[in-house]
């Protein structure tokens, strides 16, 4: 077997050429750690670097995690070869995706179902999908109240999940609301205790978060297995549960019941609540800066009452991109190490984790000036590289409906302003919730 060479990314020149030993500084209070983290994980890692410097160390159940925001790190980790690493902390999602999810699959498992996936998550292969989607938000803002406050993560969560229902599941009206129910019990029972405490996966005799935890999960598994089996039965549809079933691999594999649900269900929560919440926080954003808004409306409004050409204005993506910036989805993203790696002058041993911060990333002065602004204006006539702009992670693990999921913020967003005048119920800053 082929060994792989070590990676290596170099200190800058004016810094000593002395190597540091051990790991990174870092906070070394676990408890504390982990209510800071969990109470607010993007100013965490603001503060972290303040102190301790770019890259730190965190102490974590499953290891140490050293944290880089610094692009020439986040280059090395993302263009090192996959076998290189592994999934950290796996157990925190698994029993909710399922062990063959994408997600949380590494090696040439991963790589075999990216093949597989990742030709059905082009833009061109979802756009047959735009009118679905304009459909379903024009039905749910005309539930909206008006002249009555909104609770705009609500609401973008409402039209995001009767997305989900109708272009991923393929669902009925009949079956819909089973489903949506279903999918809405797992999210109440999923708290930061089960995913972060492995000890508390008790049932205690039905009794207890894990118990009521596996009530949903069995719940949403039996309405899954339903529908995959009616799927198997049926024509080939225009639903992505339809085409998971369909897939095969070289030697004509296809997926089992067990890897259908699992990459069914991934796909839901990944592209779920993230996109609800993006939506949200980029109608703040444009109802903060009205000037903003209005220039957007303008550009929209050159398109007239269609949406073909919706993934070619330069400033709906810019806002989109800018929004996503400010507010990524999640702080970090992973890699264990399965063999060493110098990072930064840091000699890090197999078994520790990297994570490039995308909140520190995205807030680096020197890349994006005025980094707490919000300056859609700042992606016109630029183009940031993959280690400085990286929303949806990198490397062989980058999310695998990132184009689909800015197809979807494009059209729900224009769907939304063409239709609807909104202000601000305050107008003071909002602080965003981050957990």
């Amino acid at each position: 077997m082929r060994q792989s060479a070590s990676i290596a990314v170099s200190a800058d020149e004016n810094v000593s050429p002395r190597r540091p030993t051990g790991l990174p500084p870092g906070p070394r209070v676990l408890p504390l750690v982990a209510a800071r983290y969990l109470a607010d994980s993007y100013g965490f890692y603001r503060r972290c670097a303040a102190r301790y410097g770019d890259p730190f160390t965190l102490r974590t159940p499953w290891g140490p995690l050293v944290v880089t925001g610094r692009r020439e790190a986040i280059e090395a980790i993302f263009t090192a070869p996959p076998e290189s690493f592994g999934i950290f902390a796996r157990t925190v999602v698994e029993p909710l995706l399922g062990p063959t999810a994408l997600m949380v699959t590494s090696g040439r498992e991963h790589q075999r179902d990216r093949r597989l996936l990742t030709p059905r998550f082009h833009t061109r292969g979802v756009s047959r999908h735009v009118a679905a989607m304009v459909d379903r938000t024009v039905e749910e803002v005309r539930r909206w109240p008006v002249g009555q406050p909104l609770v705009a993560q609500d609401a973008m969560h409402a039209i995001t999940l009767e997305i989900i229902l109708t272009v991923f599941f393929g669902a009925t009206d009949d079956r819909k609301g089973a489903l949506r129910d279903a999918l809405q019990a797992v999210l109440r029972t999923m708290g930061p205790g089960i995913a972060f405490l492995p000890f508390i996966r008790h049932e205690f005799g039905g009794i207890g978060p894990w118990a009521r935890f596996k009530r949903a999960i069995r719940g949403l598994d039996a309405i899954a297995q339903q529908m995959i089996g009616e799927a198997r039965r049926s024509e080939p549809r225009d639903d992505l549960l339809s085409m998971l079933v369909g897939l095969r691999d070289e030697q004509g594999q296809g997926y089992t019941d067990i890897e259908v649900r699992d990459q069914l269900i991934s796909l839901v929560y990944a592209g779920h609540e993230t996109l609800a919440g993006s939506l949200a926080w980029t109608l703040y954003w444009l109802h903060r800066h009205p000037e903003t808004l209005d220039r957007l409306r303008a550009e929209l409004a050159t398109e007239g009452d269609g949406v073909e050409r919706l993934g070619s204005l330069p400033y709906l993506d810019a806002v989109c991109n800018e929004s996503l910036r400010l507010g990524p989805i999640v702080p970090e993203v992973t890699r264990r190490l399965l063999q060493p790696m110098t990072l930064l002058g840091y000699d890090l041993p197999a078994g520790v984790t990297v994570a490039p911060s995308i909140a520190l990333a995205h807030l680096n002065e020197e890349v994006f000036p005025r980094a707490l602004e919000f300056l859609p204006e700042r992606f016109l006539g630029r183009k940031y590289s993959p280690f400085e702009f990286l929303p949806f992670g990198g490397g062989t693990h980058r999310c695998l409906g990132a184009s689909l999921a800015m197809y979807e913020k494009k059209i729900v967003l224009s769907t939304i302003l063409r239709c609807c005048r909104f202000r601000l119920v305050t107008d003071g800053p909002v602080a965003p919730p981050r957990r």
